[in-house]
C-alpha cells in the first residue's frame, strides 16, 4: 500500500522537475536579430513592468503618417531596477527614442537596449566594468 506521504512527495518532485524545464525553456533570444541594432522614435502607448520580462509598446509613424504599434520586450523588473529603471520610467504619451534588436520575422517589435526620454537615456544592458 502506498502512503499519502509517498504520493505527496512524488507529486512535489514531479512539479519541481516540470517547473525547472519550463523556466529554462522561455529564455531564448533566437527570435531577435541579436547584434543588428535599429533605432525608432515614437510615443509610448503602454509600459508593462511585469515578470519575467518587461514590455514597452511604442506608436511609430510610418512614411505615410499611419501609426504602427511596436511591441518591445526587455529585461526583468529586478534587473532593470538595479540599473535605474522603475515602473514609473515611462507613461503613455511620452516621446521616446529607442535602440533595439528587431524581430527576425519582420514583425514590428524587438528587444529594447536603450530608451531616451527628455534627454535622459536608460540602458537595459549596461556595459560591465572590468
Amino acid at each position: 500500500m502506498v502512503s499519502r506521504k509517498s504520493i505527496s512527495g512524488g507529486l512535489i518532485c514531479l512539479g519541481l522537475v516540470a517547473s525547472a524545464a519550463d523556466v529554462s525553456a522561455h529564455h531564448s533570444t533566437a527570435m531577435f536579430e541579436w547584434g543588428k541594432e535599429k533605432a525608432i522614435e515614437g510615443t509610448v502607448d503602454k509600459w508593462e513592468w511585469t515578470q519575467p520580462h518587461t514590455f514597452l509598446w511604442i506608436k511609430v509613424m510610418d512614411s505615410s503618417g499611419v501609426a504602427q504599434l511596436y511591441g518591445l520586450e526587455g529585461m526583468s523588473p529586478s534587473w532593470l531596477g538595479r540599473h535605474g529603471w522603475s515602473n514609473h520610467s515611462f507613461a503613455a504619451g511620452d516621446k521616446v527614442k529607442v535602440a533595439l534588436y528587431p524581430l527576425r520575422d519582420g514583425r514590428l517589435g524587438g528587444f529594447y537596449l536603450r530608451v531616451t526620454r527628455n534627454g535622459q537615456t536608460l540602458e537595459a544592458l549596461p556595459q560591465q566594468v572590468p
